[in-house]
């Protein structure tokens, strides 16, 4: 099987300005020589569970682990639930690698026309079947309720069918909420989590690097269900990560634990990234329907997910015939074509980010988030404005 390339750019991105209450917190620790324990100290951890909280899941310290990234969970998680992964397509970079990592199989079941983050339900069931008639067993499927690629969150109804095809099949789910606090309009999308659904059967993962902490500041946590099956795989997994050997740097755990409390500085920059973000998705996808592409209303996070199948033709002619192309001519918009999410590399598809409109040097981006209004700023028009003239100049007809 043909395998993508590794992608050097980092994900998440360089990001907007360090918030200084943090700043200030990783520097009083910068001291610190004791290691931080693997899984997370118990100050950690119970800072934790004030966070999910304060989201509507009651959480003991001995439910939750911490760890460098969400990476190191997954790979810890894979290696304990001994057997295939199921992936939506598109979805997370981040996703299958750790499973290939560890000889997994990886099987995608697509995503519904509505949204991405999870597979139709149908189309679930029927890749679990195929799966295990070719000898392998699915014992792992992984959910995104605010989508990275697609910047979308699936309808409560969609999940609910998704959740009871994967209880039907004996499934593990495990449930990344990264993006759940970078939603567009809190007041108009509705995020339910798997766990609500199927709390005995479901691990709630988080990237604190999405909205919490710095993206240059690797924090990830997961919450296990308070069932003695919920208590067996977390002890599994914890073994694991000691087998890795991948602590929180202690300075870091410090700072994580404060900002885990959610103070009101972190709190309202919180609020001020999913407000930027939220425009300039926006900006984007307007950009991309404009020029005749397909894309989804993007609703959480800082991405769009653009289908380009529709202009085929025009781009055929500039040679753009496959995701790696499309990706190659719109790299300045922090393009990452859909072969890297798990799509078909043959077809026309490709994330754009947020990122690419924030500008170069720390100061601009802090322009960017006192802005009432970002897409006033000269410097995103003048990157919106390039966008929408290559579009338009890879899209116009073709004669003949």
């Amino acid at each position: 099987m043909q395998r993508t390339a590794p992608d050097p750019r980092p994900d998440p991105p360089v990001g907007l300005p360090v918030l200084p209450d943090l700043a200030a917190h990783l520097s009083a620790a910068a001291g610190r020589t004791e290691a931080e324990p693997l899984g997370g100290a118990a100050a950690l951890r119970t800072a934790a569970c004030g966070y999910w909280a304060r989201r509507g899941l009651e959480t003991a310290p001995e439910q939750v682990l911490a760890a460098p990234g969400v990476t190191a969970l997954l790979l810890a998680l894979y290696a304990v639930a001994d057997g295939a992964v199921v992936l939506p397509r598109p979805c997370s970079a981040s996703y299958a690698p750790p499973a290939r990592l560890l000889g997994r199989p990886v099987h995608y079941a697509p995503v519904p026309a509505e949204s991405g983050g999870l597979p139709d339900p149908f189309a679930l069931l029927e890749t679990v079947r195929r799966a295990r008639m070719h000898g392998d067993s699915p014992r792992v499927l992984v959910l995104s309720v605010a989508d990275d690629p697609t910047g979308t969150c699936p309808a409560p109804e969609q999940l609910h069918e998704v959740c009871e095809a994967a209880a039907e099949e004996g499934l593990w789910v495990l449930s990344d909420e990264t993006r759940r606090d970078l939603l567009h309009d809190p007041h108009d999308t509705v995020v339910l989590s798997p766990v609500e659904i199927l709390p005995e059967a479901v691990v709630v993962l988080t990237d604190l690097r999405a909205s919490l902490t710095p993206a240059s500041w690797p924090a990830a946590l997961a919450r296990f269900p308070g069932t003695d099956r919920g208590a067996v795989l977390r002890t599994a997994a914890l073994d694991a990560l000691v087998g890795l050997g991948v602590p929180l740097p202690g300075p870091i755990a410090c700072a994580v634990t404060h900002a885990l409390g959610e103070p009101d500085t972190v709190r309202a920059r919180t609020a001020a990234v999913a407000r930027v973000y939220g425009a300039l998705a926006a900006a984007l996808h307007h950009t991309v329907t404009e020029a005749g592409g397909l894309c989804r209303p993007p609703r959480a996070g800082s991405h769009v997910y653009a289908d380009l199948e529709p202009l085929r033709r025009p781009l055929a002619a500039h040679g753009i015939v496959e995701s790696t192309a499309l990706e190659r001519r719109l790299a300045p918009w922090a393009a990452r074509g859909g072969h890297r999410f798990g799509d078909d590399p043959g077809a026309l598809r490709v994330r754009l980010g947020a990122e690419a409109l924030l500008g170069t040097g720390q100061e601009l981006r802090q322009r960017v988030l006192d802005a009432s209004d970002p897409l006033e700023l000269p410097h995103i028009t003048e990157v919106l404005t390039a966008l929408s003239r290559v579009l338009s100049e890879l899209t116009a007809p073709v004669d003949g």
